[in-house]
């Protein structure tokens, strides 16, 4: 799959993060498909969460950036889906650490408690980070039920 693709969503709380983050990569040349939402009115993650995670399962898209208030709802959501890694990145070593040793193919992150700066740091370190293999490829063959 195109890994010049990149998946995005958002509840609510994320909505402002996940749309500077999809005009930031659209600037570096990536191709964004918006899971939603497209507006800051109240909504559930779920509700965009689902959408996104169905869209790897079926691969249709190999990476994505995914916003709510704490970061947790829409991680965990996303983790429900078959072959979907989201890792819950708070902090750019945590996003590295989430590709090079578990080939995450989302990062979370929680909207209410990064600046800008910091989730384009997260989000460029995510994504140019390379998965090692060896011993950390048969840990994550071991994930899924």
């Amino acid at each position: 799959m195109n890994t010049k693709v990149i998946g995005i969503a958002s509840d609510h709380a994320g909505y402002e993060m996940k749309s500077m983050v999809k005009e930031y990569l659209k600037e570096k040349g990536f191709e964004v498909k918006d899971y939603g939402t497209h507006s800051s009115e109240s909504t559930d993650y779920a509700d965009y969460a689902h959408p996104l995670g169905d869209a790897i399962s079926r691969g249709e898209i190999t990476r994505a950036i995914a916003f709510c208030g704490s970061g947790n709802g829409i991680n965990i959501t996303l983790n429900r889906h078959a072959g979907v890694r989201s890792a819950y990145s708070w902090n750019p070593e945590i996003a590295r650490l989430g590709r090079a040793h578990n080939d995450a193919n989302v990062c979370a992150m929680p909207a209410r408690f990064l600046s800008p700066e910091q989730v384009k740091e997260i989000v460029d370190v995510f994504l140019t980070t390379k998965f090692e293999g060896g011993r950390h490829q048969r840990r994550i063959e071991k994930i899924d039920l």
